[in-house]
């Protein structure tokens, strides 16, 4: 019998970066209200797109 909660129930956001739907993970369970980015990969090209915008 499987644990734990099916991945469909899982929360979900759109990342602010590549607007692809991302699902919680353990590691956000104490900061998922302030998530933004799916990966480190979209958080580092967020913080360049925005400097060079300027």
């Amino acid at each position: 019998m499987p644990r734990g909660v099916s991945k469909s129930n899982l929360p979900t956001k759109i990342c602010l970066v590549c607007q692809r739907p991302f699902a919680w993970r353990k590691k956000w369970e104490d900061c998922w209200d302030e998530v933004k980015y799916c990966s480190d990969r979209c958080r580092k090209r967020r913080s360049a797109a925005s400097t060079s915008d300027d």
